[in-house]
């Protein structure tokens, strides 16, 4: 056995323990590596999360400030949201009167800025004719800043 050792098997127990320390080294970078990757998608979920919540409360203010700006507490009101930039401006449409949506002369409402005490700022609106989409060609009796930012038939 002794033998075996003088031979050649010191060296074995060096390349063991050498393969062991790299083996080591390596598991240590993956742990690393795995760690803050955990830590990345924690916080992207966080923050979708946190950015979520701030988008469902804007709307449930949209709703409420419609409803509180018309005197009609429908519920079928459809809210357009502006994807193009990051603005938190919303249109809210819904009928003047009873019906299905759509079916009855529209109100639609520009609504931004901050929510303050459940509702948000109108800044501005048009109508829609019955059983029509919300397509700037159909839009008339614009007011407040619609006819500026948004494209209104006169």
């Amino acid at each position: 056995m002794s033998a075996e050792r003088a031979s050649g098997g010191g060296f074995d127990d060096r390349a063991a323990r050498g393969a062991r320390r790299e083996s080591g080294d390596l598991r240590a970078a993956e742990t690393t590596v795995l760690l803050i990757v955990a830590l990345l998608l924690a916080i992207a979920t966080v923050n979708d999360v946190v950015r979520q919540v701030h988008v469902n409360r804007r709307l449930i203010a949209d709703l409420a400030t419609w409803r509180s700006y018309t005197g009609r507490h429908y519920h079928n009101l459809s809210i357009k949201q502006d994807y193009s930039e990051h603005f938190t401006r919303e249109v809210v449409c819904g009928n003047l009167s009873p019906g299905e949506p759509k079916q009855r002369t529209q109100l639609c409402l520009v609504i931004a800025g901050p929510v303050v005490h459940g509702r948000r700022h109108v800044s501005g609106g048009w109508y829609l004719p019955a059983r029509a989409e919300d397509e700037s060609s159909m839009r008339y009796g614009c007011f407040g800043s619609a006819p500026v930012e948004f494209t209104c038939r006169r």
